[in-house]
Order: structure tokens, then C-alpha cells, then sequence
């Protein structure tokens, strides 16, 4: 017992010396890191502040804005349907939603129908050709569906899931589903599938099936008056100061202080370490907790293995260089080759990261779940990500 305990106590100060170091130097205002082995925590930091303004601390019970660390939720939540018998991978998404009926791909040589129908399976692989806004003629599209969202965020009559998934369905694609690989706004698509499946508004399926059993309470597609005081702002340091950025994306509301209408499967839940920390100890157990089930073993090993085609692939290593060695399917991914990674790592680790540079990965092969949580905009997986996991993997055996 006393080995184990020093070397939690140093494995803590390691990783709590960098993630002080870059506090200190102004890179962050704030973070946590939480990492489980074996079912049991062996380092837990946290430092800085959730509110320079009104000097809140970090606590293991700071509420983050996940972004598109949703995404694995959105995946798992789809799994619950698929072993369920209520959808088909191999489903048309327009058998669910209309606005995905007679789509149309930007080519050079204009638009073009689609070779074939758009699939549930594109969706959970991001090989379906929805973009998320940029400057290419179908991100343009989606942009402007993402426009009208913002100029009725906060208006009498906001998007709902279900209306800005057929919106974006009715926009031409970046490419044929299935020929290429693309980070886009798949996930919020199976958001509205779900609702439609299940006749259920998306948060209210997640808070049944997934939040309430695995005692997730702090976790939502918004965060009510009492727990604001736990809501991390989000900060850009500017001028040689931390500044609070106000700022709404991809549909969000920076508060999140009511149930939106717009509940967005691939950015739009926030929750804390510790809530995070159950789902993924819920599929690094193959889908039970405290003698909850969630997903039979059979789903799980489904939901996190698999691969994307070689051709998939390429698109992958040359979009988004920092993922080389790993692989995409259903909303994560998956280590395949970990001497090609940038960072240390196991094969079969699998998990995702946010826009504010909210991160988890599970190791199966080790059993051991790390999480790490802050608000810095434009992060996904960072430098400091990758250093903080190298530490960790080096104090394995």
C-alpha cells in the first residue's frame, strides 16, 4: 500500500508540476486532470481558477463545456439503438430525416448527385461528406445554416435539433458518402436520428439511458442557476491579462443557461471530471458500472475497434497530421500504429477531445482512463495534452 501511494504522490506532482508551470506562464487559467487504473484514481491535479474575477478555484465539481468531446456520447447513444434492433447501420439517413433525400456533391465540374444514398455507418465514421463551416464552396452551405442558427440563438423562435439537421442535409456535400474522410457535422446528425427513433428530444434519451443510470448529475446540454457558480469561464489572455471570451459556437450558447433548442450531439454537453470519468469507466468495463449496464460487451468491443478504409484513411494522416497512428470509427480514435503517434502510446486506446481542449482517452490493454479538462479556445489535443500523457505512460510498467 505504501508503494502504491508514493507513487500516486508522484505521479500527482508530475503532472501537477506541468500543468502549474504552464498556469504560471499564463498559457491556461485553469485545468483539472483525473486518471483511473484499474478501476481506482491514481492522480488527480487540478490549479488555477474557474473565475479569475471572482477568484473560484478549480475543484474536481468545475462544470467544462465538453465541445466535441460529446461526440463519443452521441457514438455510445447510438450504440444503444443499433443492439437494440432499432436502426441499421446500413440505414439511408433520409429514411429519418428529409432533408437528406435527393443530395447533391460539389465537384469541378458542378453539382452532381450523390453514387449513393448517405448511411448511418457515414455518420458514425465522419465519411459522409457534411463539413463543418469553412471556406470550400459545401462549407460555405454549412456555415450559413450555422448563421441562421446564431441570429435565432436567442430569439423566440431557435433552431431545434431535427430543423438544423435537415438544413444541413439539404446543403451539397464535400464529396460522395463513403469516398472520403472528413471532420463535420455528422454527430449532430445522429442527435436528431436519435430524436426521431425514439420519439424523445436527444438530452432527455441521454438523461435516461446513459446520465441518470450512471449517476451523471452534472452533466447536460445546459447548466441550471445553481450550478453556475461551478461553470468554468472560458478565458483568452490578451494584453498581458485573462479576459473572459463570451463567445457562442457551432450553435452553443456560451452560458448554457436553459435547455436549448438545439441540442448538438457533437459539441453541446457540458459536464465535470468526475461524471465523464463514469461513462468512460462504463466502457473501459465493456458497458457496466456499479452493476449498471449500459451496452452488452459484444457493443462495446463494436463501438470502440474498427477502422476506417485505407483510402478513408489517408484522408485522415493528411487533414490531421497530429493523428498519425490512429484510426476513426463511430466518433473517436482508435490507436492502431503507435509507433507513427506523436505522443506515447498503447494500441486499441481509444477516446476524443473538445475544442477547449477537453480530452479523454481510455487504455484497455492497461485498464486505465485519463481525462483532462479546460477551456482554451482553438485547442483540441495540445502540446501540454501530449506531454501530461507521455508522463503518464512512462510510469507504467
Amino acid at each position: 500500500m505504501e508503494k502504491i501511494l508514493d507513487k500516486k504522490k508522484r505521479l500527482e506532482k508530475a503532472l501537477g508540476d506541468v500543468l502549474q508551470d504552464v498556469i504560471d506562464n499564463c498559457y491556461l487559467a485553469g485545468a483539472n486532470i483525473l486518471v483511473l487504473k484499474n478501476g481506482q484514481e491514481i492522480a488527480y491535479c487540478e490549479a488555477g481558477y474557474s473565475d479569475i474575477e471572482n477568484s473560484v478555484k478549480i475543484k474536481r465539481d468545475t462544470i467544462f463545456r465538453l465541445y466535441s468531446m460529446t461526440k463519443p456520447v452521441t457514438g455510445a447513444a447510438m450504440m444503444i439503438l443499433l443492439e437494440r434492433g432499432l436502426v441499421d447501420l446500413a440505414d439511408p439517413v433520409s429514411k429519418y430525416l428529409s432533408g437528406f433525400m435527393d443530395q447533391h456533391v460539389v465537384t469541378e465540374k458542378g453539382m452532381v448527385p450523390v453514387k449513393r444514398n448517405m448511411m448511418i455507418k457515414d455518420l458514425l465514421s465522419m465519411t459522409s461528406g457534411l463539413p463543418y463551416p469553412g471556406e470550400d464552396e459545401a462549407s460555405q452551405e454549412a456555415a450559413r445554416v450555422f448563421l441562421k442558427i446564431d441570429e435565432n440563438l436567442y430569439g423566440d423562435s431557435p433552431l431545434t435539433t431535427r430543423q438544423i439537421a435537415n438544413e444541413l442535409g439539404k446543403c451539397n456535400l464535400s464529396f460522395h458518402p463513403g469516398e472520403h474522410w472528413m471532420y463535420g457535422t455528422s454527430a449532430d446528425i445522429l442527435g436528431a436520428v436519435i430524436e426521431v427513433v425514439t420519439d424523445m428530444k436527444y438530452g432527455e434519451f441521454l438523461k435516461k439511458e446513459i446520465f441518470d443510470p450512471l449517476g451523471m448529475e452534472d452533466t447536460a446540454f445546459y447548466v441550471p442557476a445553481d450550478k453556475q457558480d461551478r461553470f468554468a469561464k472560458l478565458y483568452d489572455f490578451v494584453d498581458g491579462r485573462f479576459q473572459e471570451l463570451k463567445t457562442n459556437n457551432l450553435g452553443i450558447q456560451y452560458q448554457m443557461l436553459k435547455p436549448p433548442a438545439f441540442e448538438s450531439g457533437g459539441a453541446g454537453l457540458a459536464s465535470t471530471v468526475d461524471d465523464y470519468a463514469r461513462f468512460a469507466t462504463m466502457l473501459l468495463n465493456y458497458g457496466e458500472l456499479n452493476g449498471v449496464r449500459i451496452l452488452s460487451k459484444k457493443t462495446v468491443e463494436f463501438f470502440t475497434k474498427g477502422e476506417l478504409m485505407s483510402w478513408q484513411q489517408e484522408d485522415l494522416w493528411r487533414n490531421w497530421e497530429t493523428l498519425q497512428g490512429y484510426t476513426y470509427n463511430n466518433l473517436m480514435r482508435i490507436m492502431k500504429r503507435p509507433e507513427m503517434s506523436f505522443t506515447l502510446a498503447e494500441e486499441g486506446e481509444y477516446g476524443w477531445d473538445g475544442w477547449l481542449g477537453t480530452y479523454f482517452t481510455n487504455f484497455p490493454e492497461s485498464n486505465m482512463t485519463f481525462l483532462f479538462m479546460m477551456q482554451k479556445k482553438d485547442s483540441g489535443t495540445t502540446d501540454l495534452t501530449r506531454r501530461l500523457r507521455n508522463i503518464l505512460l512512462k510510469e507504467l510498467p
